[in-house]
């Protein structure tokens, strides 16, 4: 399939910034600021962020080198062949599924805030928490409506992406100057808790809120940019989305004392109707997480389903999923990904937290595949054509891969921070065994 070449520089700095800002600053901010402090949740973002620029700085190497669709895939299968390229687009399209499941369920919750009246139809209980059928139907209409947008093709997605890129900028800039107009420094108290558990307990959900960047390498075949100006905006992506998480962080703690803040439902919503003393900023700021949730699911089915796309040409999954194509789109990888994401909504609020978790440790394993690859190539093919060639490679991609690797290990079971059993590590495990099995169908496709 040809994809069309028409991504401009708006176009992918909007598929990329729209992809990790999402609704997670609107859920999410509250939490981990109970967690680690305010300027223990700031630590953190920079921490982690440190380590997304450095593994952006890989990735900014290798998508200006091999711009082409499927990103990962194509540098992996290159330095290693079929068996660890395999595991690293699985383990990534885990943590992309897992976003896309996630905005599933966040999409009926936020318009619960300012809809109360949509929750009906009770079916059961989940961990304390109530899923609706109203729930379960709204996610799964959203999730047929988007996949709609992204089957007509990336010039649809991507004009969807820069119209609500702009109302999630406009929410959190209301936020942020109505924090600072209004607030006081005496609110950001405490500035730590639980000190570097604290902050590590904040780190390990991070990975995933800053899973986007990578969008940028699976469409590149439809970016109509020089390979150098791609690489750079891989880097430049995740520079904002450090930079906007650190803001509403500061802006919450800034608005809020710690009692309010843990007295609201939706903290960064609070924050907001605190700052401007109106109901109305609240429901704007959900707006823009509404938005968010918009831009982050819209990127990541293009992310997930050129992944799919692939996968399937490569013969490493069944051909019938490269097929189908509308518009010079991946229409049955797309409609794939829509029918798993669907499951989500039946389990409810809790399966938001199993599978940002479940998901940070895919894109975890992604990642330092990808930067185990960017040596490889870096030793065997030196005379590779690097239109965006980092500086100091050698010790950038060293320090991804180590990095990458330590934060790998916060998920395992003698960490604090470990991955929940069995919910989470059920996921991971059933994943897994999944793709286990369908690679060793293709590979007896391959040979047969």
């Amino acid at each position: 399939m040809q994809f069309d070449r028409i991504l401009k520089r708006r176009h992918v700095i909007a598929l990329a910034f729209g992809a990790m800002v999402g609704w997670s600053w609107v859920l999410l901010t509250g939490p981990w600021i109970a967690r680690a402090g305010t300027l223990g949740a700031v630590a953190a973002f920079a921490i982690a962020g440190l380590v997304m620029v450095l593994i952006a700085l890989t990735y900014a190497e290798l998508a200006a080198a091999m711009p082409e669709t499927g990103g990962e895939h194509v540098y992996t299968e290159r330095a290693f062949g079929h068996g660890l390229s395999f595991v690293c687009t699985w383990a990534l399209l885990l943590g992309y599924v897992s976003v896309v499941a996630f905005e599933v369920v966040a999409l009926p919750f936020a318009l619960s805030y300012l809809f109360p009246a949509i929750n009906v139809g009770l079916l059961w209980q989940i961990a304390g928490w109530d899923v609706y059928a109203s729930q379960v139907a709204i996610g799964i209409l959203g999730a047929i409506g988007l996949t709609l947008v992204n089957v007509r093709g990336i010039a649809s997605a991507a004009g969807l992406q820069g119209a609500v890129t702009l109302l999630v900028i406009v929410a959190g800039l209301v936020l942020a100057s109505g924090a600072l107009a209004s607030g006081s420094a005496a609110n950001l108290a405490p500035l730590m808790v639980d000190g570097v558990g604290g902050i590590l307990g904040v780190v390990v959900m991070v990975p995933l809120m800053f899973v986007g960047f990578d969008v940028i390498p699976q469409a590149a075949a439809e970016i109509d940019l020089p390979p150098a100006r791609i690489g750079a905006l891989v880097v430049v992506s995740v520079l904002c989305a450090v930079a906007w998480y650190v803001l509403i962080i500061l802006a919450v703690g800034w608005a809020l004392d710690a009692p309010a803040r843990a007295d609201a439902e939706l903290t960064t919503a609070a924050a907001a109707t605190r700052a401007w003393s109106g109901e109305w900023a609240g429901r704007l700021l959900v707006g823009g997480g509404i938005a968010g949730i918009v831009t982050t699911w819209n990127a990541f089915l293009v992310g997930a389903s050129r992944l799919l796309y692939v996968l399937g040409t490569s013969g490493q999954l069944p051909a019938w999923i490269a097929g189908g194509q509308a518009h010079h789109a991946p229409a049955r990888a797309l409609w794939a990904i829509c029918a798993v994401s669907c499951l989500a909504p039946w389990f409810g609020r809790p399966a938001l937290v199993w599978l940002v978790d479940a998901g940070s440790l895919g894109v975890i394993v992604a990642y330092a595949v990808v930067a185990l690859a960017f040596l490889t190539l870096r030793r065997r093919e030196p005379a590779l054509a690097r239109p965006y060639r980092v500086r100091h490679g050698e010790w950038v991609g060293a320090a991804a891969l180590v990095l990458a690797l330590g934060i790998g290990t916060l998920y395992l079971p003698w960490s604090p921070s470990a991955l929940v059993w069995p919910q989470e590590w059920l996921i991971c495990g059933v994943w897994a065994a999944l793709g286990a099995a369908l690679f060793l169908l293709g590979r007896v496709r391959r040979h047969a």
